[in-house]
């Protein structure tokens, strides 16, 4: 008996935890490709395309645009995180997905600066506020239903392919990138770029069948069967849980670090030291599929020793490691750079990346997780989307100076470790009851 016949006659829904991995998994992937070219395109073609400016401030223009769908994250989380938690994780997926698709392939279409002026940045703006919203309810969808799929003591392992989806969608938007950054600047800037984005069309048409057959998990099921669904998810959340969700964005400004190499580093490493484009995005390739696996081995790590010493050890790390990473950049070593970067995202970032979404999603009982987790994730990234246009300012005095981002960057990470060791530990909690302790102290 299919599990969609099952449901209808009334039988109880089986979970499919590697079912749900694998669609967790390749609907990341193919979502956040779409978001990620994006950083690809401010840090090497934006400033010249819709600014008309290929020095500082063009770059500065071009990359604090990244931040605009940071801003949008949040209010998409509220929304997505309502659909999820009201109508179901699936429906929410599909909304988000068709979403990004349709605004990434839009800006591929966009006419630059010198066809319609000012019009051009105006409307690059608002489509990448629509894959803002896209973002914000995307991997806590992914990962609410991940992790209520699996079995209690393998949360954190198949919830952490959610998040290794999203690395590899960062490696196939630096691999598609790798070969477009080699072509002469009149092709590059002209319609090289536009390649990628087009090129969405294709991922959002293959993730929309993935998603399709997607199933909620069982203990959604059951409260929407019998009837238990929260009626204002969002309400519901900053009334009981208000706690939990200052504290998960407290530890999410570790998230930074991402947008700093991914984008604000790609930046500097052409414009000040010397590395080429294709050699950077190459770099930032190989680092993000490190790890990609190196993130399900710290899953499993923190199903049998807890969440808290594998985040609070991974972004310490990551930390510690930023300073040496710019080091070698600004060198221009590029052995250097390539073991710098994979120590960075692919050994220390990935410890509490790959741990986060089942940690974050164990926090909130499960009428309201999706709306909880997104909330949480989505405002502490509000910091990682202008992460690059603060490293920007903080260098505008000398650009070749790397050392005020490399402190920025260790003090974010600092306070994202402090708000983790004052988290609950999870991992033995059974999964119906998870996210009850707030309410069970009246502690939020």
């Amino acid at each position: 008996m299919s599990q969609e016949v099952a449901a209808q006659a009334g039988t109880p829904v089986r979970n499919q935890p590697r079912r749900a991995a694998i669609s967790a998994f390749l609907g990341s992937t193919l979502e956040y490709y779409d978001f990620f070219i994006y950083g690809s395109a401010a840090a090497l073609v934006f400033n010249q395309v819709f600014f008309a400016d290929k020095g500082t401030t063009g770059t500065l223009l071009s990359i604090a645009t990244l931040g605009v769908a940071y801003v949008a994250r949040p209010l998409g989380a509220v929304l997505f995180g309502h659909i999820g938690d009201r109508f179901g994780r699936r429906t929410s997926l599909i909304a988000t997905l068709l979403m990004m698709g349709g605004a990434t392939f839009l800006i591929g279409c966009l006419p630059g600066y010198a066809s319609i002026g000012v019009a051009a940045p105006v409307l690059l703006v608002a489509l990448r506020l629509l894959q803002g919203l896209s973002a914000g309810g995307e991997s806590p969808g992914a990962s609410s239903l991940t992790v209520e799929h699996a079995p209690d003591d393998r949360r954190a392992f198949f919830g952490s392919f959610t998040m290794s989806g999203i690395m590899f969608g960062i490696v196939l938007s630096s691999l598609v990138f790798i070969p477009i950054a080699t072509l002469p600047d009149d092709a590059l800037y002209s319609w090289g770029w536009r390649v990628p984005f087009w090129l969405s069309v294709l991922v959002t048409g293959v993730a929309y069948l993935l998603r399709r057959s997607l199933q909620e998990p069982e203990v959604f099921a059951e409260i929407q069967e019998a009837d238990e669904t929260a009626k204002v998810p969002v309400v519901e959340v900053f009334r009981d849980h208000w706690v939990t969700i200052v504290r998960l964005a407290f530890c999410m400004l570790f998230g930074m670090m991402n947008t700093i190499v991914n984008v604000f580093a790609l930046a500097y490493a052409t414009e000040q030291a010397g590395v080429s484009r294709a050699s950077m995005l190459a770099v930032i390739t190989v680092a993000n599929a490190v790890a990609v696996v190196t993130q399900p081995f710290y899953g499993w790590l923190s199903d049998r020793v807890g969440r808290r010493p594998v985040f609070v050890g991974g972004v310490l790390g990551a930390g510690a490691m930023i300073f040496a990473f710019f080091h070698a950049v600004s060198s221009g070593n590029t052995p250097w750079i390539y073991l710098s970067a994979i120590l960075l995202i692919g050994v220390f970032y990935a410890a509490p990346n790959g741990v986060y979404a089942a940690w974050f999603s164990e926090q909130f009982p499960v009428r309201v997780r999706y709306s909880g987790i997104a909330v949480g994730i989505m405002v502490g990234l509000l910091a990682a989307g202008f992460t690059p246009a603060i490293a920007t300012l903080l260098t505008a005095a000398d650009p070749a100076d790397w050392t005020p981002v490399a402190w920025f960057c260790a003090a974010c990470v600092l306070a994202s470790a402090v708000a983790a060791f004052l988290g609950p530990e999870t991992f033995r909690t059974p999964t119906a009851q998870l996210g009850l302790r707030d309410l069970k102290e009246g502690r939020s």
